[in-house]
């Protein structure tokens, strides 16, 4: 029976929950409380942020870092080369409090700032800075996260 593939070189917080048939590779450091969807691919040398939640179908290639509170929406990619294939990666770096929509993608070496958030669809070719709201493609800055977050409140409370 196919299951679940969890490195043992891989280094689990407490309470993580990792869903059906996901992969989880070698020297992948997860903290604390984290949730990981089914059919997600998170590669080796990965870095997760505690209370961090990633979607089914993610693909999180190596040199990856997430921060602490993030969200990854379902079916999103990261990337790690600019230029394929090549023998030289670079990974994303997504800080504290982003959010990743469904199906974004980010190219190698874009950083996504604090409390940012990508859009459904959006490719990110470039560095995101922090508490904005970037959409299209490729993504740009659309608005604040401080408009964002009244957005959600009201849809939340209509």
């Amino acid at each position: 029976m196919v299951t679940n593939f969890i490195s043992e070189k891989a280094k689990l917080g407490k309470n993580v929950r990792i869903w059906h048939f996901a992969y989880v590779g070698d020297d992948t450091e997860i903290g604390d409380n984290v949730k990981i969807g089914s059919l997600a691919h998170v590669d080796y040398n990965v870095k997760i942020g505690e209370n961090t939640m990633i979607e089914g179908l993610v693909y999180i290639p190596p040199l990856s870092r997430i921060g602490k509170n993030v969200f990854i929406g379902p079916a999103a990619s990261l990337t790690n080369d600019p230029y394929p294939a090549s023998k030289k990666m670079v990974g994303v770096i997504i800080e504290d409090g982003a959010v990743i929509g469904s199906r974004a993608v980010i190219k190698a070496g874009v950083k996504i700032g604090t409390n940012s958030v990508v859009a459904m669809g959006a490719v990110v070719t470039k560095d995101v800075p922090p508490n904005c709201v970037v959409v299209g493609v490729p993504a740009k800055v659309k608005y604040s996260r401080e408009e964002y977050d009244k957005k959600k409140k009201k849809w939340e409370n209509s």
